[in-house]
C-alpha cells in the first residue's frame, strides 16, 4: 500500500473510529430516507448488491428486504469500529460484513447487480478512480445509489460552512465524474431530507 493510501487510510479510520460508537443514536431519523432510496435502486428477489462504506449498516436491513432471502447483500467499510457497531445493532445477519477498501474491493469484475453508497463520495480521495472501481464490479446495466440523509444546503449549515462550485455533489459535477468512471447518471435529487444520484452502469 502506497504511502498516500495509508494517509487516507488512517484519515478516514481516525475520523469514523471516534464517532462510532454514537453514529446512530446522533442520526436516528435517517432510517426511512435510505430505505427510500434503496427503493429506488429497483433491486429484484436474489439480486447481489454491495453497501460500500456501509458503517453502522443501517441500509442493509432495506437491501436485504429489496433482495430476499436468496439475494446477496455485502457491507464493505473500511473501519473496524464502524463494522463492529453495526454487529451490535444485529445488523451483521442482514448482510456479510467486509473489512475493505472501497476502493480496492476484494471482489471479483462484474460480479454485482448494483452498489449503494451512503455518504461515500466526500470520503473517496481519488474519486474518479474510485468510483471506476465500483464500477468495475457491477454488471454493465447494474446500478448505483449515491445518497446522504440529507441535502447537500443542510448538511453545509450542519458544519458551519457554504457550498463551493467545485462541490463533488454538484449536479454539473458529478455527473460528468461519473461518465468519466462507466457511468451514466440516470436522477438526481438534492433537497433538505436527502441527497440521491442514481446511475446506471455502462457497458
Amino acid at each position: 500500500m502506497s504511502d498516500d493510501r495509508t494517509a487516507d487510510h488512517t484519515q478516514v479510520q481516525d475520523f469514523f473510529s471516534a464517532r462510532a460508537a454514537d453514529w446512530d443514536r446522533r442520526f436516528p431519523d435517517d432510517g426511512p430516507a435510505y430505505a427510500a432510496t434503496v427503493a429506488e435502486l429497483g433491486l429484484r428477489e436474489g439480486a447481489r448488491v454491495l453497501d460500500a462504506g456501509c458503517g453502522t449498516g443501517r441500509a442493509l436491513t432495506p437491501l436485504r428486504a429489496a433482495v430476499g432471502p436468496s439475494g446477496v447483500v455485502l457491507g464493505a467499510d473500511l473501519t473496524p469500529a464502524m463494522l463492529e457497531a453495526a454487529v451490535r445493532a444485529g445488523r451483521g445477519v442482514d448482510g456479510h460484513l467486509l473489512l475493505a477498501d472501497a476502493a480496492a474491493l476484494p471482489l471479483r469484475s462484474e460480479c454485482l447487480d448494483a452498489v449503494f453508497a451512503a455518504g461515500l463520495i466526500a470520503h473517496l480521495p481519488h474519486p474518479a478512480a474510485n468510483l471506476r472501481e465500483l464500477a468495475r464490479v457491477v454488471r454493465p446495466g447494474g446500478t448505483l445509489a449515491l445518497f446522504h440523509p440529507i441535502g447537500r444546503a443542510a448538511l453545509a449549515a450542519r458544519q458551519g460552512r457554504r457550498i463551493t462550485p467545485d462541490d463533488l455533489r454538484a449536479e454539473a459535477v458529478l455527473g460528468p465524474l461519473l461518465a468519466g468512471a462507466g457511468w451514466h447518471m440516470t436522477s438526481y435529487v438534492d433537497e433538505d431530507r436527502r441527497f440521491q444520484a442514481l446511475a446506471v452502469r455502462l457497458p
